[in-house]
């Protein structure tokens, strides 16, 4: 519908625009605080997702020295410098593996976990621009920073079969379960990442614990020892760090370490335990972050 009046010269002027209704308007704003997140609304923004994991996989990668190398070099290193120190100093227990293969079958999942939570942390901060003038489901910054790290872990996989071939270790039945347990990596990961992503918005320090903090976790979990030195009940209370049950299984189905026991179930429980209050606590802040970031 169009409204013309008329000029002195009874010719009709240009047609003027008849006003927006109410009804013509699209509204596009964040759910509710609380609810839980829109699975379908995730998916639907999933491009978006595939093009922030994509841009950091080319940055990690894009004018370095190393390259792809470093994938490598990184945990070849640390394995070396913990098998001088913990294999034959130290002379820990390896469940009947060589040092090198139980170290490296630690390493490929602890180097997964370490550099998926700091990248998700900052994947807020990172986008600020884009998570200040545009609206889409928030918590796809911290589902992209875990995806990269998952083409390191297929690499580190790579080179652990050829540890394994150079010990003469073979893999059992278990191995069906690899991707299970990679699943359980990822559930871990993105559950630590979601709480730091939306901790580092509002308090700026967390980038600074966070070194700490993965120092602490890297020696509270069974990455170059066994988690059979703790004995009895106290595995139970172990297992409380969900790494836990995640590393047991990994070396149970890869490299054919001792099956986990019910233990493992405690961590799994963690595990979906930190993903969900996680996402609650990203919920309830998530319309903050555009003002604080």
């Amino acid at each position: 519908m169009v409204i013309e009046t008329e000029t002195r010269k009874g010719e009709p002027e240009a047609p003027l625009a008849e006003p927006p209704r109410a009804d013509d308007w699209i509204e596009n704003r964040p759910p509710s605080r609380w609810g839980a997140f829109d699975l379908s609304e995730i998916w639907a923004y999933r491009d978006l997702g595939w093009t922030f994991a994509a841009r950091d996989l080319k940055i990690r990668y894009k004018q370095t020295f190393f390259g792809v190398a470093w994938v490598l070099l990184q945990p070849l290193v640390a394995v070396l410098i913990f098998t001088v120190v913990f294999g034959h100093l130290a002379r820990l227990p390896t469940e009947g593996l060589p040092y090198p293969v139980f170290s490296y079958s630690g390493m490929v999942i602890w180097l997964y976990f370490s550099s998926g939570i700091t990248a998700a942390a900052q994947s807020l901060v990172a986008n600020r621009d884009v998570v200040a003038k545009v609206y889409f489901p928030r918590v796809l910054a911290p589902i992209a920073a875990v995806l990269p790290g998952l083409v390191d872990l297929a690499i580190s996989l790579v080179v652990l079969a050829v540890f394994m071939g150079a010990y003469n270790v073979a893999p059992g039945p278990a191995l069906v379960l690899l991707p299970v347990w990679i699943l359980f990596a990822v559930v871990v990961t993105l559950g630590a990442g979601v709480w730091l992503a939306a901790l580092n918005v509002e308090y700026r320090d967390v980038k600074f614990v966070l070194g700490f903090l993965v120092q602490v976790w890297l020696f509270a979990s069974p990455v170059v020892y066994s988690s059979s030195l703790v004995k009895g009940g106290w595995q139970y209370l172990y297992a409380v760090n969900p790494l836990v049950g995640v590393l047991d299984g990994f070396r149970w189905s890869v490299v054919g370490a001792p099956r986990p026991g019910l233990d493992v179930l405690v961590s799994l429980a963690v595990a979906l335990a930190l993903l969900v209050s996680g996402t609650i606590y990203f919920r309830r802040v998530e319309s903050y972050f555009s003002d604080l970031i």
